[in-house]
């Protein structure tokens, strides 16, 4: 079996604790401190069997029978004080590096582009915080305990072994070649079966999402045997590798501990044939019995800490990897405060990486301040895409956008978002009060009296009032307790209160009923007064009165003009409006 990269292992081990340990390094002391004092009350304990047994048993030294209980009692006095301490500062330095682990990958998540979320499977990005995290903190301040306090705590007892006899000791060494080969076949399959299990957990956590997310249509379209299929295949697959992980850490405890077995049995016998010889007392056996009995479990620990090591260092690699990710590029130098909304696209060509052909072909465009510039055109034609570059979601491969005679990518990332509201057909809220959903994410605080007036503005005061806590109401997961027209009204006003000078707006009004579009349509009228509009709509009955209809085709442009003048063409445009008002 090829060998474990040491090399990996430690970079990523050194990472862990230079980035996240050596800040509490004054908690990491206390901790270690009471690490090395509980493992020095173990040999302690041992040695106090020799007075116990030669003084106290063979001589009936009155002394030693009162002594040596009491200092038993002590020992594990000051072990219990000790393990509390490491304990308590242990677990407070673990959740630290969690907490302060989760926040950063967070932050990380927000910053990434759109084009990462595009790529990446959603269930694995969200395990990487609620699962992966956790396993780091393993092969963090874990692995240093057990290492530590184990680790002396075995040197301690060897020490004493030695002092005791030290030809038996040697016998002790026989089996540790056994041990170091063993482990270092083992962490490599261990480090593998804890890459899968990573990837099996995003991949129920993507199952999960979705069945959630999509309910109505699993239950509309009877998809519950489908979805609890592929949730069992899934979970049986973590099953099949916690099982292997299981076996393998076990076959890695159970050898090694067979051959410290071994070690102890040859002990025993030479123990017993040449204590006579070697003036070996009933007190230096007893001692050295406790001491080998002793020893074994720190080294089942030690022995067992390999996969805790891989597992967290497997967790280390996966988030290490995320968070060297590039994040979303902002070369932008220019801050604007305000924009008139000039824009300018001039040979603008872009593909997505998966793309077979480019999905915009030299598009070249010019959209005065104050217009209304609707985009309309078959499905696929790229409409969404060409507003998607403006707020520069993602970047051309040709060409550029030009606001008020500012390259976009000159203008910082920031500034530039400020200046664009977007309300679309899938309207995204939150989990949280009406209030807080039209005020979210605000530059600066709103007054009360702003947010109802936006709430008005968008025609959604009315309905809002009479929801149980008004304002304060909570909407449930994504506005669910909300029909689809309210939720386009929130968006709405949460667009209003913003009051950019530059508004995209993505088929806003498809997906209502006749009452809600009215409602829907009044407010978007005052929200496009004295803005840049960009419309995307597929009802062109809702874009006849815009200063100007870009009409789409296969990412082209080919009509560009007013409704009576596109019709008047009887070109691509007539012939849209002509399917739409048949049907």
């Amino acid at each position: 079996m090829a060998k474990v990269d040491l090399g990996e292992s430690y970079r990523l081990y050194k990472r862990i604790m230079s980035s996240y340990m050596v800040q509490y390094w004054k908690k990491f002391a206390i901790a270690l401190t009471a690490m090395i004092i509980a493992a020095a009350t173990e040999p302690a304990f041992a040695r106090l069997m020799k007075p116990l047994i030669d003084k106290g048993f063979t001589d009936q030294d009155k002394t030693a029978m009162i002594v040596t209980p009491l200092a038993v009692m002590g020992i594990f006095l000051i072990r219990a004080i000790a393990a509390y301490v490491n304990e308590t500062t242990s677990t407070w330095l673990s959740g630290t590096i969690v907490e302060q682990m989760r926040v950063q990958m967070f932050q990380k998540l927000l910053r990434m582009p759109v084009q990462y979320y595009d790529d990446n499977n959603s269930g694995r990005m969200i395990s990487r915080i609620v699962y992966d995290v956790t396993q780091i903190t393993e092969a963090g301040f874990n692995i240093i305990t057990v290492t530590v306090k184990d680790g002396l705590t075995i040197i301690g007892l060897l020490g004493l072994l030695f002092y005791t006899n030290w030809q038996l000791t040697l016998f002790c060494f026989f089996t540790l070649p056994f041990v170091l080969v063993l482990v270092r076949v083992l962490s490599k399959r261990l480090r593998k079966l804890n890459k899968n299990n990573q990837e099996q957990y995003g991949q129920m956590t993507q199952i999960v999402t979705e069945a959630v997310q999509g309910q109505k249509i699993v239950k509309l379209l009877d998809g519950h045997t489908y979805e609890v299929k592929r949730l069992a295949d899934s979970v049986k697959l973590i099953k099949e590798n916690n099982v292997r992980q299981s076996g393998t850490s076990s076959l890695n405890s159970g050898v090694s501990q067979f051959l410290v077995a071994v070690a102890l049995s040859c002990i025993l016998y030479f123990a017993t044939t040449r204590s006579r010889a070697n003036g070996f007392t009933a007190g230096d056996f007893i001692s050295f019995i406790t001491a080998m009995i002793m020893i074994l479990q720190p080294m089942k620990r030690i022995t067992n800490v390999t996969q805790s090591l891989q597992r967290g260092l497997a967790a280390a690699e996966s988030v290490f990897a995320f968070l060297d990710e590039k994040e979303e590029t902002d070369n932008g130098t220019i801050e604007i405060a305000h924009t008139n909304g000039n824009i300018a696209i001039r040979n603008l060509t872009f593909r997505y990486p998966t793309s077979e052909r480019d999905v915009l072909n030299q598009i070249n465009l010019d959209i005065k301040s104050g217009e209304t510039v609707a985009l309309v055109g078959s499905s696929g034609s790229g409409k969404t895409t060409l507003a998607n570059l403006i707020p520069r979601f993602y970047y051309p491969q040709q060409g550029e956008v030009v606001l008020d005679g500012y390259n976009l990518n000159d203008i910082t990332l920031q500034s530039l978002r400020d200046q664009i509201s977007l309300v679309s057909q899938e309207v995204v809220l939150f989990n949280d009060s009406v209030y807080n959903n039209i005020s979210y994410g605000s530059n600066r605080r709103f007054s009360r009296d702003e947010v109802m007036n936006a709430a008005k503005l968008a025609n959604a005061y009315d309905f809002i009032n009479e929801l149980p806590q008004g304002f304060e109401t909570m909407i449930g997961e994504n506005g669910t307790r909300l029909s689809g027209g309210q939720k386009q009204r929130l968006a709405i006003a949460r667009a209003i209160l913003k009051n950019a000078p530059i508004l995209v707006l993505d088929e806003a009004t498809s997906a209502l009923d006749n009452q809600s579009e009215k409602l829907v349509q009044e407010a978007l009228d005052r929200l496009m007064q004295n803005r840049t509009t960009i419309v995307i709509a597929h009802r062109l009955s809702t874009i006849q009165h815009a200063d100007k209809i870009v009409v789409m085709d296969r990412g082209n442009v080919v009509e560009i003009g007013q409704h009576d003048e596109l019709l008047a063409k009887n070109g691509v445009y007539y012939n849209l409006y002509n399917i739409q008002f048949k049907s």
